[in-house]
C-alpha cells in the first residue's frame, strides 16, 4: 500500500471520528480566544508604554 493511499485512510477515519463542537462548547472557545487575544494585546500595550518611558 502506498503512503499516499494509508494518508488518504487514517484522513477518512478520524472525519469519520470527529464531530462539530455543541453551542456551549464553541461559545466557551470562543471566549477563552478572546481573553488570549485581549491579554496579548494588554501586554503588547504595556510594553510599548514602557518603552516609551524608557527612551
Amino acid at each position: 500500500m502506498s503512503k499516499v493511499s494509508k494518508f488518504l485512510q487514517s484522513s477518512k477515519r478520524i472525519l469519520n471520528i470527529s464531530q462539530k463542537p455543541g453551542k456551549k462548547e464553541f461559545w466557551l472557545m470562543s471566549k477563552i480566544i478572546g481573553i488570549g487575544i485581549i491579554l496579548i494585546g494588554v501586554i503588547g500595550f504595556l510594553i510599548k508604554i514602557i518603552f516609551n518611558f524608557i527612551n
